[in-house]
């Protein structure tokens, strides 16, 4: 199925007024999805379900490309049940989120005036434009599967650009002042010889308990001798399963506990904000999960201090945004027709994956439908014997040329992400 789903390729909106190429394959939809219909309002104007479906298979596709980097393959993710009370699986979340992400999209357009955001001219021509494009690329069967018309493209399009606009006008008044008390980061060096016997195990002796300390005592008369020295091959010296890690830690402790909270024992930064540039701590550091031994490097680490001040801004944009749009969904008045709703199915007998825009796809490698139906067949057989037989839903496509690209800034992201399910056992 990995290498029909290369060669089905089927042209699918990656981004505001960009396009890529997404590939799909797998069983064809029992019913007929119905893009014309109204699958919600939102204070009276209506949604068609062609638009949500259009989000549906992108966040379909981010997810399915995420699982395969992190965990080589998606496995059950979109029928495995996510709630026991209600039956819902993943796959029925995920529909439910796109709609309520296109939900916003309408809510934020309608805000825009209130923010002197508004779409050009020319930003409409380059839509139309890209809309057009994606209606010639794709065969009859691709846009039936997809439900979706050259309005749902542009509607669709103009919708994402409210939503890249609006975001960067609602944190244009953010603070982005940060005192040093809010984001000084330290830089340290410790060897943690730990005393956690684990799940399964009983606790350790007083024996054990000695041995350990005594081991991390070895690793801190050997860095007194030479504080400059390599903490890692110290204590790889001394025994070949510890080792040396860096860390950076907020010096300043804040007045908000949670927000203070560290990865790190409070024993251990209670020393550490003692110690001055190179110095080490003159004694082994007793935690309740082992003994620390740890050197100051940098009080002032510039560069993590720089990344914390980053984090920190744009933490207070990612608030003040969700703030600012939670109170406008509150307002609005949504209204869901949950029959439409349920037409559209995410499922992992239907899969969809991106494919690069720069990979070329010779006329060798594109597939007529009957040759796409054998594959997708032979390959259901080989991985898994009792499973019915399946056939890949999408045509033969004929590759675009690529696109000028305009990249999406980081903030646009942020609004239209989806709940990840967890990966199937």
């Amino acid at each position: 199925m990995n290498k029909l789903a290369k060669r089905s390729a089927v042209v699918v909106l990656a981004g505001t007024m960009t396009a890529g190429i997404l590939a799909g394959c797998g069983q064809k939809e029992e019913v007929k999805l119905d893009g014309t219909k109204t699958v919600a309002t939102v204070d009276g104007t209506e949604i068609p379900m062609g638009v949500v479906s259009l989000m549906a298979r992108q966040q379909q596709a981010y997810t399915e490309a995420m699982y395969t980097a992190y965990f080589g393959g998606t496995g059950n993710i979109w029928d495995t049940e996510a709630d026991e009370e209600t039956g819902e699986s993943y796959g029925d979340q995920a529909v439910r989120d796109s709609l309520e992400q296109v939900e916003l999209m309408y809510i934020l357009k309608a805000k825009a005036a209130d923010y002197n955001v508004e779409i050009t001219e020319e930003d409409q021509e380059a839509i139309a434009e890209a809309a057009a494009q994606f209606m010639e690329d794709n065969s009859d069967e691709t846009i039936e599967a997809l439900a979706v018309s050259e309005d749902d493209v542009k509607t669709f399009l103009e919708l994402q650009t409210y939503q890249e606009r609006m975001y960067n006008a609602i944190i244009a008044d953010v603070d982005t002042e940060v005192s040093d008390e809010e984001s000084q980061q330290s830089g340290f060096t410790y060897v943690k010889v730990s005393t956690d016997a684990g799940d399964d195990e009983e606790e350790l002796t007083e024996d054990e308990l000695a041995e350990k300390k005594e081991q991390a005592q070895e690793v801190l008369d050997s860095m007194k001798e030479d504080p400059e020295a390599d903490m890692d091959e110290v204590a790889s010296g001394i025994d070949d399963t510890l080792s040396a890690l860096e860390g950076t830690f907020s010096y300043y402790v804040s007045e908000d506990e949670e927000a203070s909270a560290s990865a790190y024992p409070d024993e251990v930064l209670e020393v550490l904000r003692g110690l001055e540039d190179g110095e080490m701590c003159d004694e082994v550091i007793e935690t309740d999960s082992g003994y620390y031994v740890v050197r100051m490097d940098q009080v002032y680490d510039e560069e993590a201090t720089e990344s914390e001040k980053e984090s920190i801004i744009s933490n207070r944009e990612s608030t003040l945004y969700s703030d600012t749009t939670d109170q406008w969904k509150e307002e609005a008045e949504i209204k869901v027709d949950e029959d439409v709703l349920a037409s559209l199915k995410i499922t992992d007998s239907h899969s969809f994956t991106f494919v690069s825009t720069e990979e070329e796809i010779s006329e060798d490698e594109v597939l007529t439908e009957e040759e796409i139906d054998a594959e997708a067949e032979a390959d259901m057989e080989e991985d898994t014997a009792d499973t019915e037989e399946e056939t890949d839903t999408e045509a033969e496509v004929t590759p675009t040329e690529e696109a000028e690209p305009t990249e999406a800034p980081e903030a646009a992201a942020e609004p239209t992400s989806t709940a990840t399910p967890a990966p199937a056992e």
